[in-house]
């Protein structure tokens, strides 16, 4: 590991530890596998417990900065969940390896999961959003450098996925706050 991504992935736990101050966190060091290591040679995922912030497990990568920077400006991603669960993990390693291995994912975006988020859950994709459960003080990491950019990656279902691309990433959020979805129920109705 470079000293430049070692720096990025110690900024980024640094501030997610901050954040989430009174919470355990554990890092997770993610092997992407031999022939997808190369395009997050140094991943983290973050895995944060429930506690005064918020009483979700929330899960941030690290290491997505420092693959696919440009003049010091990247992305991160943190998915919010209702359990700790290996599932959650890897999804995070798959969001970092879609993102970093071609994709280039930002906001508004959405990735898909190609299986349900959990079993019996019928969100299957991941729509690219602001880390609203959080807000600003998550997303905003200055790193050495630069800043990284957190962004929530919200489970969603193909309907809404379709609505979107109809009417807009406005409109699909103006749904969910209608319904009042539990953005962390993998069991929620679909809002389209």
């Amino acid at each position: 590991m470079s000293d430049a991504r070692l720096l990025a992935a110690d900024a980024v736990e640094s501030h997610v530890r901050a954040f989430f101050t009174g919470h355990a966190v554990e890092v997770v060091n993610y092997d992407l596998g031999p022939e997808r290591r190369e395009a997050v040679p140094d991943l983290r995922v973050l895995v944060v417990e429930p506690g005064p912030r918020s009483d979700n497990w929330a899960y941030v990568t690290a290491g997505c900065w420092a693959s696919l920077e440009e003049r010091g400006h990247g992305l991160e991603f943190v998915m919010t969940a209702h359990v700790r669960d290996e599932r959650f993990i890897e999804l995070m390693a798959m969001i970092a390896f879609y993102h970093c291995g071609g994709h280039r994912l930002a906001l508004e975006h959405s990735m898909p999961i190609g299986e349900p988020w959990v079993p019996g859950s019928t969100c299957d994709h991941l729509l690219i959003s602001l880390p609203y459960l959080h807000g600003p003080d998550l997303e905003h990491c200055p790193l050495p450098g630069g800043d990284a950019r957190i962004l929530w990656t919200l489970p969603v279902t193909t309907a809404e996925i379709e609505f979107r691309r109809h009417h807009g990433h406005e409109a699909l959020e103006q749904l969910f706050d209608e319904a009042q979805i539990i953005p962390t129920d993998p069991f929620r109705a679909s809002v389209a």
